[in-house]
């Protein structure tokens, strides 16, 4: 486990924790955003992201900071709290979009890491190569292996109680964000930003994100905080942090609000076309559409502003709620439907159950079947999984139905799970709340379990009774096991009698 970082409570790979940060004797909990404050253009005061948003933490350019002549003085002189106007935690950034979007900058990781030290930073950030997505995989190496040195040398520069940051870079190969994650977390440093993401979100690549990160959170282990570099829209706050994702950086609500946008958790909007606005923040209560757009443009732009932090910071609580509940996919599977990327996004991660698996709870309070996707959701391959541990022996009847006292046993079969003892039917996730019609991935995965209970137990006769399984999951059916259709009274008579 991180010294810094401790988790409260989990929901697939989401969790709430609490960030201690030594240098301001901070504690974050987690989920948080950093809103990035620009020193030279505050659309929002810092001040006011405290004591009106709640923000516990924000980030800004070091980098800009120490080639700006009046800044980099009053930075040194009184401080990069007082500068800012911010008493919570300050991360610092190094430079490194600078160089990802002009090729170079005029620093190394141990000059800038020491300006941010005096500056009075908490949390500062070294100067990684970020490798765009797609790059030719021998860049993608050499670029990784320069961010790693890079990384190394952090050892030899005096940075106090100050954290550090350590990137996780890879491009879009997943064996090399792997590979990054746990030469990260070796460097014993603090913090670990998966960087180089933002042209996947700016292109709606949330499957190759996912991926990314999926592969990048192998690597580190389950005790690192993760910051997701760049990823500062609402609408895709729950998937990443489903994922176990922890900080996020927003530029997002001041650079949309300069441009007349609007955000939402299902996307952007412009609000010349919007007649109504569909919030309940204070903007938008107290504002209309048409008096917001008819306002000089720095008024404008601070109520857009104003409105994309609270439906941000509003989408984390809410987030951290789910992860209380236990139904944060429920809230994921929610904001894919607001977009197809954003369904890309849950659909690849739902490729990774086995490992969000590992840190889902085995209990929680509800399960709700929503679409075919949840039948893929990790508690129905842990219970597939679990199905080898029961005890079984003699004549089983697997049924949808009543019990018979013709078999040894009778247990129940329920979509999307498959077969359980009866005595199990009042536990986590057996009591799954599902509509009476089924997708067909629904019955395949119960298929999936009746073939799990069978091939772990290759001396008990099983008999399945159904209501009307499709044939696509009678198929994945193993042979051995008699099928037979149940009649309106729910019972089976007993005659072994295989469906065609």
């Amino acid at each position: 486990m991180n010294d810094v970082f401790e988790l409260r409570r989990t929901d697939v790979g989401g969790r709430i924790g609490e960030l201690r940060v030594p240098r301001s004797g901070v504690t974050v909990e987690t989920p948080a955003l950093m809103p990035v404050i620009n020193p030279n253009l505050q659309t929002v005061a810092p001040k006011r992201l405290e004591t009106e948003f709640g923000a516990e933490i924000c980030i800004t350019n070091g980098y800009i900071i120490s080639k700006n002549d009046d800044l980099r003085e009053a930075a040194l002189d009184v401080g990069l709290h007082e500068l800012l106007d911010f008493s919570g935690a300050v991360m610092t950034d190094s430079g490194s979009f600078q160089l990802a979007e002009y090729g170079e900058i005029d620093t190394t990781s141990a000059e800038i890491l020491d300006f941010q030290y005096r500056i009075g930073a908490d949390i500062g950030t070294p100067v990684d190569l970020p490798t765009p997505p797609d790059a030719d995989r021998e860049r993608a190496e050499a670029d990784l292996a320069t961010t790693q040195s890079r990384l190394e040398s952090v050892e030899a520069v005096d940075t106090g109680e100050m954290l550090v940051n350590a990137p996780v870079q890879g491009s879009t190969y997943p064996d090399l964000r792997e590979a990054a994650g746990r030469d990260a977390a070796a460097t014993g440093l603090d913090l670990f930003p998966v960087g180089a993401v933002v042209p996947l979100l700016n292109s709606y690549r949330y499957d190759d994100m996912v991926d990314v990160v999926a592969a990048a959170k192998r690597g580190l282990g389950a005790g690192s905080p993760v910051h997701l570099f760049g990823a500062g829209h609402p609408m895709m706050f729950a998937l990443a942090v489903a994922l176990g994702c922890d900080l996020f950086d927003s530029a997002a609500y001041a650079l949309y609000a300069r441009d007349d946008r609007y955000l939402t958790v299902r996307g952007t909007e412009r609000l010349a076309d919007l007649e109504y606005l569909p919030c309940e923040c204070p903007v938008c209560v107290e504002h209309t559409a048409e008096a917001i757009e008819g306002m000089e443009d720095d008024e404008r732009e601070t109520r857009l502003a104003e409105h994309n932090l609270h439906v941000s910071f509003g989408e984390l609580r809410r987030i951290k709620q789910a992860i209380r509940r236990g139904n944060l996919l429920e809230l994921v599977e929610t904001r894919a439907r607001g977009h197809p990327a954003m369904l890309d996004g849950y659909r690849a991660l739902l490729d990774h159950a086995d490992q969000l698996e590992t840190s889902d709870p085995a209990s929680k309070d509800a399960f709700f079947y929503l679409s075919s996707e949840s039948a893929r959701r990790p508690e129905v391959r842990r219970h597939h999984d679990r199905l080898s541990r029961l005890s079984v022996a003699g004549r089983v009847l697997l049924t949808e139905g009543d019990e018979n006292d013709a078999f040894d046993d009778s247990w129940r079969v329920v979509p999307p799970f498959g077969p359980f003892p009866r005595a199990l039917s009042e536990t986590y996730p057996l009591t799954a709340e599902v509509p009476d019609r089924l997708d067909d991935a629904a019955y395949e995965q119960a298929a999936r379990g009746v073939r799990e209970l069978a091939e772990a137990n290759p001396d008990v006769e099983f008999v399945l009774a159904h209501h009307g399984w499709p044939a696509r999951a009678l198929d994945r059916v193993p042979d051995r096991v008699a099928v037979e259709r149940l009649g309106s009274t729910d019972e089976y008579d007993g005659e072994d009698e295989t469906e065609p």
